[in-house]
């Protein structure tokens, strides 16, 4: 385990790495500090296959620690030494299921066409349970998660209400005033408005991992090709093909946040191994690990 200082200053802490090197009391060089033999077999299976499943490491002798699945882009940070539990898994779970099922409709999936169903996911799981998840990473300080988990959370409420059948009468209301043309752009602009946002969360992942891209990068189509299916139409309606391509992005996304859930989740307390989410090579962990020797990771 180490702490490395990057480029800005900002201390970042390695899983994968060995420890940096310390001063000797007498001739003030160098030398490299003992290692626990866990350290020592965790370092070296990430020198030789990377920190995933093909790190060839004993769960038996050697401690596997979470690997992603945190809502902190850039240094990663892990959850060691908070005082309440990673809370990111929750909410990527509860973004996953909503979108996945709301996907499946707008992809026409055994015909289904209304998304009534979604209406109870988005109030109770995607909504509500999200909506805690972002405040609880407000208390273990991650300002990213928390905006971005508490939004998708309000997302998902705001959603439900529209749909509620003859609850809150938004869509009938637009419709009496100006026609399903009325509903159609207003639900588009809503989609868009979506959209950038979250456009905004993707510029914050570029030196995070690829798993953490991928998720809103397909989150960021999803919402676009919504919109403008909802603003373009055909024939007075949504145009078909292009909700269905938003619907398939959605699925690439709620399988992306099921995946960056499980890394968070498979740790030595219930895996075998850990979940590979792949820096980038810009990030500071990527430009940590090209800048490591041999002698460093032997």
């Amino acid at each position: 385990m180490s702490v490395e200082t990057t480029n800005n200053g900002v201390l970042e802490k390695d899983v994968d790495t060995a420890a940096p090197h310390a001063v000797g009391s007498d001739t003030g060089a160098p030398v490299q500090p003992q290692m626990s033999a866990e350290e020592h077999e965790v370092a070296r299976a990430a020198a030789r296959f990377g920190y995933g499943p093909l790190a060839q490491v004993n769960t038996a002798e050697a401690r596997l620690p979470p690997f992603g699945g945190e809502f902190q882009p850039g240094l990663y940070k892990p959850v060691e030494g908070r005082k309440f539990a990673n809370p990111a898994p929750l909410g990527l779970c509860a973004f996953a299921l909503t979108t996945f099922v709301l996907s499946a409709i707008n992809m026409g999936t055994r015909g289904l066409t209304a998304p009534n169903i979604v209406v109870g996911l988005a109030f109770g799981y995607g909504g509500l349970v999200q909506l805690l998840a972002g405040m609880w990473e407000m208390a273990v300080g991650n300002t990213f998660g928390a905006t971005a988990l508490s939004s998708y959370g309000g997302f998902w409420i705001a959603f439900a209400i529209v749909l509620t059948p003859g609850g809150f009468e938004i869509v009938s209301s637009l419709e009496a005033d100006g026609g399903a043309d009325f509903f159609y752009d207003s639900m588009g602009l809503f989609l868009m408005g979506w959209f950038i946002f979250t456009t905004i969360l993707v510029f914050c992942t570029l030196r995070s991992t690829v798993a953490f891209f991928l998720l809103f990068f397909f989150l960021d189509l999803t919402f676009l090709l919504l919109g403008i299916a909802y603003l373009v139409r055909t024939d007075g309606a949504p145009t078909v093909s292009i909700q269905k391509a938003g619907g398939f992005f959605g699925f690439m996304a709620a399988f992306a946040a099921w995946y960056n859930a499980l890394a968070g989740l498979a740790d030595n307390s219930n895996s075998f191994f850990i979940i590979p989410v792949a820096h980038f090579p810009w990030s500071p962990t990527g430009r940590t690990r090209r800048g490591k020797t041999d002698r460093e990771l032997a």
